[in-house]
C-alpha cells in the first residue's frame, strides 16, 4: 500500500476497521479514534462487525461523521469474497479467539494489504500466540482506558506528535 501526499489532494486509498464483540469498552472509543485520524489522512473509511457492535458506534456518531459507512460482517465477508470490495488498509480489533479468526480472514481474503492486528483485553498475550499469519501487531492490555492502546496505535501509524 502506498500512502499519496493528502496536501496534494490525492486520497490515501481504503482503510476497513474490523470489529469484534463490542464486551471490551476500549474498542469503541479506539475504532472512533482510528477513523478520524485515518480520514484526515484522506482514507475512506469502513467500518465491519456485528449488529452490536455496529449499533454502539452508530449511537456514538449519529452524523456519520467519524465512520460513514458501516456493514454487518457477514455482508462485508461476502463482498470481498465476491471481489465487490478492496481494502488498502485493514484494521482488526481482537480481544478474543473469535478477533483473531476474523484476522486470518482477512488476511486471506485481502493478502496484498497492510493488516494491522490490534490484541487487546484482560489477557492479549495469550491472543497473540494464535497469530500464525503476516501482520502488525499492536498487544496491549486494556479493557476500559484506552490511552496506552490509543498511544501504540499511533506510534505503528507514525501519529506521535
Amino acid at each position: 500500500m502506498t500512502v499519496t501526499n493528502i496536501s496534494a489532494g490525492t486520497p490515501a486509498g481504503s482503510a476497513l476497521i474490523v470489529l469484534g464483540c463490542p464486551e471490551v469498552p476500549v474498542q469503541q472509543a479506539l475504532a472512533l479514534h482510528l477513523s478520524h485520524v485515518l480520514r484526515k489522512q484522506g482514507f475512506a473509511v469502513h467500518a465491519t462487525g456485528n449488529p452490536a457492535v455496529l449499533n454502539l458506534l452508530k449511537v456514538s456518531d449519529p452524523e456519520k461523521r467519524y465512520l460513514p459507512e458501516m456493514i454487518v460482517l457477514e455482508k462485508c465477508i461476502e463482498e470481498l469474497v465476491g471481489k465487490k470490495r478492496d481494502s488498502d488498509l485493514c484494521v482488526v480489533f481482537a480481544h478474543s479467539d473469535a478477533g483473531i479468526s476474523y484476522a486470518a480472514t482477512m488476511r486471506h481474503l485481502l493478502p496484498s494489504s497492510r493488516l494491522v492486528v490490534i490484541i487487546f483485553g484482560k489477557d492479549p498475550e495469550t491472543l497473540v500466540v494464535s497469530v500464525d499469519f503476516p501482520c502488525e501487531k499492536i498487544v496491549e492490555k486494556a479493557v476500559h482506558n484506552p490511552l496506552q492502546l490509543k498511544k501504540k496505535i499511533n506510534e505503528v501509524f507514525g501519529w506521535v506528535a
